[in-house]
This record gives C-alpha cells, sequence and structure tokens, in this order.
C-alpha cells in the first residue's frame, strides 16, 4: 500500500485486505455527538443516493442535542431521513437493519419495519437482513452520500450512541427516546471521500442485493461543472468537519461467514494479525471485547519477546449486562489471565477509563481501534472476539504511513486525541509527554487527573457461573453452527455417559422452588403478598361464565403482541388449575398457532419474509420434508418466537393438519410438565413438607428425563435427515 514513499506496506490485498482505495479526504470523529452532527450535514446534502447498512437502527433518537440547526429538517432521525427524501426528487434512501435476535428485542425499536418501511416515503427503503447464518449478525456499521463521502466504524444510529467526549456522568442529553438515562458512550468513526467512499457504496449495494435480490443503480458521477469543487453544492462532504488528511489510500477490511455457497472472508482476522506482527514500538487497542484467541495468540507471541513492543489494551470496565459479563466478561478473564502469564518483560497494560462521579456505573467503551506504532491506523465495527473474526459481517477501514511524515503525524494525533480524552488533558500534553518518556506506557502512568484518567483494568469481576454459559463455542463462536449439530452437542447422546439436562435443569428448578418457598415462609414477604389471595382472584375471574373464551382470546391477542407463550401457559395454569388449565392452555396455544398460521397464509411469502427475516429461510429448510416431525422440533426446540414460527409455517403453506398435529405433540408434552410442576410448586410453597418437596424432585425429575428422551429423539431424526439428504 504504498504512498508518496517506496516503503512496503502491511495490509495488501487481497491477502489482508478487500481493496485499497483512494480517499480525498479523511477524518476521524470521536464519539457520537461529532459523528451525529456530521452524518446529517452530508446526508442533508445527498442529490442521487444515500446507503445506511447497521446493526441496529432507532429512527426515534434526535442527531442533534443543543443548539438546533436552522436548515428546517427536523432532528429525529426517521423524520429527518423522510423529510430529505420528499424534498430530492431523485434521491433513493436505502436502510438494511440486522434482523436482530429475539435476545435484543428489548432494546430495539418496535415494529421497525412499520416505523420506517411502511409510514416514510416510497423512496426510502427500509429492510431487515435476515442474510446470514444461524446465530450470526450483520454487524457493520456502513454510511454512503452519492458515493462521495462515507462514514465506517462502530457508531449505529440508534439509542445510547449520543454523547461527547466529556462524558458528563448525570448528562439529560443521553436520554433514550423513552426518557431513560443512558450510559456514558465512547466510540470512534471514520469519514472518507472520493475512490474510498466509491467502494464503499459498492460494498453496501452488494450486500443490498444479497439480502433483498434487488439491484441498486449507483449514482452518477459528479458533473464536471462541479468535479474538484469541494465547496460546491454537489459535494456532501459536512462543511464543519476538517479532515484530518487528504489523498491517501484506504484498505477495506472484511469479515464474511461461509452461507449459501458464499466463501467465507477472514481479511479482519488477518489484518489483526499481519499487524500485530508488524510492530515495533507500540500497539494500542480500544474495544469493546477481548475474546478472540487467535488475537490473544498473536499478543502473547509479541509479549514473549525481550525487545518487543508494548501493549495498551483499553477495555470497558465492564461489558454489557450481568449475562455479557457472565459469558463474555469471564471469557476475556481468562484471555487477559494467559497474557498476564507470557508478560515476563512488563510490556503489556490493560486499562479502563474512569470518570468520578459515576459510581458504580462506568463509560461504556465501544470503540473498535487498532493504532501500531505511528505507522498503521484502524478503524472500523469488528470486535476483538471471536465471531468478528469469522461469523459475523464487518468491515474496518484501515491507512498506514508507509514512509510518510505527514500520514504517521496523522495517526499519532489520533492515538493523542484518544489519551487525551481519557486522561483530562489536550493532545499537545500527550504527545509531549510521550516524547519525553519515550515509552506509551509511561505516558498514560504520568498523565491523568482526580477526575478522570486511564486505571488498571482489575480481574476477577466477572461473575463464574456453569461452565457452559461460558463455552466459546455457544456464546463467542468464530464460525457458523449447525442447528442440529448444536442441538446433538447440548444433548448428550448414547456414547456419552451422562447427560447435564437429565440433571443440571431438574435440580436447578428444585432449588428455585425451595429457595421461593422459603422466602414466602420465612420473611414478611408472605405476610404483605398472600399467596391464597392471589390464587383466589385469579379464579374469580376462572369463575365466570366467559371464561374459556376470555382465555383463547386472550392466548390470540397476547401471542400476536409477542408475548412468551410459555408465560401465557403458566397463568392460565395457575388461574384455572392443573386439569383445567392444562385443557385450556392446550386449547389456546393451538387455536392462537391457527389463527396466525392463517395470517401468515393470507399474507403471502413476501411480506412474511419482511417480518421474519432470516428466520423464513431456516424454517423453510426444515419443513421441506417431514413437516409434522419439524413442526414437533420447532416447538421443542425454537428457533423463532412462537407467532413467527405460525406466520412463516402458513406462509410457506405446510398443511394445516401437519401444522396441528405438530403443535399438538410438540406443545402437549410441554404442557402437561408445567400444569404438573406448577400445581406441585403451589403445594410446596404452601406446605414445604418432606413429602411435597419429594413429591416435586420426583415431578422435576420426570420432566428433565422426558424432555432429554425428546431431544434425543428429535436428534437421532436429524441426522437421519442429513444423513438421507445427503447425495450418493
Amino acid at each position: 500500500m504504498n504512498l508518496e514513499h517506496d516503503s512496503p506496506g502491511i495490509l495488501r490485498p487481497p491477502s489482508n485486505c478487500w481493496r485499497v482505495a483512494r480517499a480525498d479526504r479523511v477524518a476521524w470523529l470521536i464519539d457520537g455527538a461529532e459523528y451525529f452532527t456530521a452524518f446529517r450535514e452530508a446526508v442533508k446534502r445527498a442529490r442521487h443516493s444515500v446507503l445506511i447498512l447497521g446493526w441496529d437502527f432507532d429512527s426515534r433518537i434526535e442527531l442533534v442535542k443543543d443548539q438546533r440547526p436552522d436548515d428546517g429538517l427536523p432532528v429525529t432521525l426517521g423524520a429527518f431521513l423522510n423529510a430529505v427524501t420528499k424534498r430530492t426528487r431523485k434521491l433513493q434512501m436505502h436502510v438494511l437493519e440486522w434482523d436482530f435476535a429475539m435476545l435484543f428485542a428489548g432494546d430495539r425499536e418496535w415494529l421497525p419495519t412499520y416505523q420506517l418501511g411502511w409510514r416514510t416515503h416510497n423512496r426510502l427503503h427500509f429492510r431487515l437482513d435476515d442474510h446470514h447464518p444461524l446465530g450470526a449478525s450483520h454487524h457493520e456499521k456502513i454510511v454512503v452520500v452519492d458515493d462521495q463521502v462515507a462514514f465506517c466504524g462502530g457508531l449505529d444510529l440508534t439509542r445510547g450512541r449520543w454523547d461527547t467526549p466529556a462524558h458528563q456522568p448525570q448528562d439529560a442529553r443521553r436520554a433514550t427516546p423513552a426518557g431513560y438515562p443512558a450510559r456514558p458512550y465512547h466510540d470512534v468513526q471514520m469519514a472518507v471521500s472520493g475512490e474510498a467512499a466509491a467502494a464503499l457504496g459498492a460494498l453496501a449495494r452488494e450486500r443490498w442485493l444479497r439480502v433483498t435480490g434487488e439491484h441498486i443503480e449507483p449514482p452518477p458521477p459528479p458533473s464536471g461543472r462541479d468535479r474538484g469543487r469541494r465547496t460546491a453544492p454537489a459535494d456532501p462532504w459536512p462543511p464543519n468537519l476538517p479532515p484530518q488528511l487528504q489523498d491517501v489510500n484506504i484498505a477495506i477490511l472484511r469479515t464474511r461467514p461461509e452461507y449459501q455457497g458464499r466463501e467465507r472472508v477472514r481479511e479482519v482476522e488477518r489484518g489483526y494479525l499481519d499487524a500485530i506482527a508488524a510492530a515495533r514500538r507500540t500497539i494500542y487497542v480500544e474495544n469493546q471485547y477481548f475474546t478472540a484467541r487467535s488475537v490473544g495468540a498473536a499478543l502473547a507471541q509479541r509479549l514473549g519477546e525481550e525487545h518487543g513492543p508494548e501493549v495498551v489494551l483499553v477495555l470497558p470496565l465492564r461489558t454489557d449486562g450481568w449475562l455479557s459479563e457472565s459469558t463474555m466478561g469471564v471469557l476475556r478473564e481468562q484471555l487477559l489471565e494467559q497474557l498476564q502469564a507470557v508478560d515476563r518483560y512488563g510490556h503489556l497494560r490493560v486499562y479502563y477509563p474512569w470518570i468520578s462521579g459515576l459510581g458504580d456505573d462506568c463509560i461504556n467503551l465501544h470503540a473498535k481501534v487498532l493504532i501500531v506504532d505511528d505507522e498503521l491506523a484502524r478503524v472500523g465495527s469488528a470486535n476483538l472476539n471471536n465471531r468478528s473474526m469469522g461469523l459475523d459481517t464487518e468491515c474496518d477501514l484501515a491507512l498506514e504511513a508507509c514512509g510518510s511524515g505527514r500520514i504517521s503525524a496523522s495517526i499519532a494525533d489520533l492515538r493523542n486525541r484518544l489519551l487525551a480524552e481519557h486522561l483530562d488533558t489536550d493532545a499537545a500534553a500527550v504527545a509531549a509527554a510521550h516524547e519525553r518518556t519515550g515509552s506509551l506506557i509511561r505516558t498514560i502512568d504520568a498523565l491523568g487527573s482526580a477526575r478522570r484518567g486511564l486505571h488498571p483494568l482489575p480481574m476477577g469481576l466477572a461473575p463464574r457461573i456453569d461452565p457452559m454459559l461460558s463455552d466459546p463455542r455457544l456464546i463467542d463462536p468464530e464460525q457458523p453452527a449447525d442447528h442440529d449439530a448444536l442441538i446433538a452437542d447440548l444433548v448428550p447422546g448414547q456414547d456419552k455417559g451422562h447427560s447435564w439436562m437429565a440433571v443440571w435443569i431438574p435440580l436447578a428448578i428444585l432449588a428455585g422452588a425451595v429457595a421461593l418457598a422459603a422466602v414466602w415462609r420465612w420473611t414478611p414477604l408472605g405476610d404483605r403478598v398472600d399467596l391464597e389471595t392471589l390464587i383466589g382472584i385469579g379464579r374469580s375471574v376462572a369463575g365466570a361464565e366467559l371464561a374459556p373464551a376470555l382465555a383463547f382470546a386472550i392466548f390470540v391477542i397476547a401471542s400476536m403482541l409477542a408475548v412468551p407463550v410459555t408465560l401465557l401457559i403458566l397463568v392460565t395454569v395457575l388461574v384455572f388449575g392443573p386439569a383445567a388449565g392444562f385443557g385450556y392452555a392446550l386449547s389456546g396455544s393451538l387455536t392462537s398457532a391457527a389463527a396466525s398460521y392463517f395470517i401468515g397464509r393470507w399474507s403471502g411469502r413476501d411480506l412474511v419474509r419482511r417480518l421474519a427475516g432470516a428466520r423464513i429461510e431456516q424454517l423453510d429448510h426444515r419443513l421441506k420434508h417431514s413437516s409434522v416431525v419439524a413442526v414437533i422440533a420447532l416447538r421443542v426446540i425454537p428457533i423463532a418466537p412462537f407467532c413467527v414460527v405460525n406466520l412463516v409455517v402458513g406462509a410457506l403453506r405446510v398443511p394445516l393438519r401437519n401444522f396441528l398435529i405438530g403443535t399438538l405433540l410438540g406443545m402437549g408434552p410441554g404442557i402437561l410438565a408445567i400444569a404438573l410442576f406448577a400445581d406441585r410448586v403451589v403445594a410446596s410453597i404452601r406446605d414445604p413438607s418432606a413429602g411435597s418437596l419429594l413429591t416435586l424432585i420426583a415431578v422435576a425429575i420426570a420432566i428433565g428425563v422426558g424432555g432429554y428422551l425428546l431431544y434425543r429423539w428429535l436428534t437421532r431424526r436429524a441426522r437421519a435427515g442429513r444423513r438421507a439428504n445427503q447425495p450418493s
């Protein structure tokens, strides 16, 4: 990747990057306030095309928080995009958001397809990206305006991302659209123009084509009278964004999983490994995660060298949420312990950004930055975890000096700006301290203040829970998972001498029931909330003449609103008792399943595909043969929510008879188990005697064994199906 000088570069296509393209201008945008403002200024200057690819998208966020612009355009993202599309006659806007897993549904905008795809101008096109293997995600964050200006980095256009470099502990401007306070948030985006922007435009259009089957025409090049006049109206570069560099080469690095005949691409990983191997003095990293085994091994090798580079990792104090901390946090600590064990020369430091006044909270460091010496700077979407190396779609941008003094100075300035933000000083002070100490570690140790700084990351923060929940194959895989193989892995077959499911799950349920009984009997909760009163209220409702019809109606409406069907079943059993509750729950499940089945059949495959995304392809694959068994498997081992399964099965025209039989056989035993177990739990809470607890244990073990046998049967069927479908 040669520039003014003929020094060999680290990044060379196709070995560790996709393309190297020229950029007229380059700027790094630190934190969401700067990026959102620049994004808004660029998009409102669009004439032909705006392409937005993201992991998350929320049309309700405000792009500007302080002084309102005087351009007459809204500050709310969805309204702004719609207004710009309306006023610009030839403008086509395409927004592609990951068709997210239901695990994230609580943190997402409700019905995004309706909010942005159906309520907006017909030239504003919104789709959910479902074109990825099971367990993967579309994770790149790219915006391209007229193929002239592009943004790429770690920032999604969604809630919780807006913040300033001050990261004030109590800043009301960070509130979510619902008015809840958000944590301080640190991230980095990169802006490029010229050929590099056009290359990202081609990448975004290729992604849209793969997901939707629709071809997007590239925008026409700037007219002759506009070309080269950077202040002309045709130039969408934000006027208040000064470029840090001009006329440089930009490398584009990608991760693409193997999927539907497409070969895998691991340029992100290869680029990391080559950059680490080439480092001479310093490796500076900011990243949300740190669990990538290959990157850890490369760093361990360099830390074993007496004269190897300093390695500075800036990571968040905690990952986001208890579940993430209990899984990704555990993996992070394991990898850091391995690096500390080989750091015999003291070249490794691991920090987290600290600000006084946050209390138990911390900065949500979400950046994905790598800076090697003063030679290479890289910003993108890829985390330092296994899935970003091989499973998720990712895109990073990088530039390197290759002997150019001006580029080297700009790379050093980026690192100084980032450190200055964390250390409560300015870039000049960081540069002076680095010049004086000759060490990045000593520079960090010398700076900072009582209000803010980089503190050593303490170990032992992540709660240690069941080893399965921190198994990298499940929570941080680096390659697509085979659904049936994963089931076979989690449900031991005849070749294994034990089943954790048959033992662990009943014991966990039993422990929870015993704890609940103890809390109810020996704490004030039993006095304040009387169980008999609660059940009595429920049974007074059950005594109404229209109770069965009401139960069916609640099942249909609640399941359409994505209320978990298991919760509906449990409530029904508790209200109506085990016998009637079982009948009502089973009938209600079948009724609601049939209702949404017919909605899916009436809506058709295309509309349901837009709502269900990748799930329709996964379900279609499993329903082509032996649809009764497939429906049973989907009820027992769901790869999508209850309502989504019903809609998709209807859209795929699976025979209603097979659908209802599969639903009955798949859900009936589970509903019966819930009815029996709930009845025994209530009995144990009322009278936690040895007899009631032994009965509860017996029921729990029976449920566990029955579930294990059913899983094993389905696994054998899946394996037999795979063998039957293999070409001879």
